[in-house]
């Protein structure tokens, strides 16, 4: 296998393993109450922790930190923004755990982060290589 695609199923398995800590143990009640307001601190702090994670992901993989950056704005936008969506949506149709829209709503939401994470290893590969 070539070097670089070895380091983007690499660094797809760590935006992966990032994004289990960072949506499942790292969040806080600050981030987790009142989502579905748009201008939410919690949700900001939420967006920051993936920030942080995949920058220490980009930089264990060598990445140069102008890339780190320049993608760690654009994952923060995108991410505070997926988050937004299932959480208004969410509120707005009064979804519980009970309910399969509650569960699509969800799905939706960990699919889009995960698109996310394919269009950053794609920007690594075409512009951090």
């Amino acid at each position: 296998m070539p070097a670089p695609l070895g380091t983007v199923f690499l660094l797809l398995c760590l935006l992966q393993i990032k994004h289990m800590f960072a949506d499942y143990y790292l969040q806080t009640p600050k981030m987790l109450a009142g989502r579905g307001e748009y201008f939410h601190v919690g949700r900001a702090q939420h967006a920051g922790v993936h920030v942080i994670g995949s920058a220490l992901v980009f930089l264990i993989v060598g990445t140069p930190l102008l890339f780190i950056l320049v993608i760690g704005v654009l994952e923060w936008v995108i991410h505070f923004n997926i988050d937004f969506a299932k959480a208004h949506y969410s509120d707005k149709k009064q979804l519980q755990p009970n309910q399969a829209a509650f569960w699509r709503a969800a799905g939706l939401d960990q699919l889009l982060h995960n698109l996310t994470y394919i269009a950053m290893a794609w920007a690594w590969l075409v512009f951090a290589q």
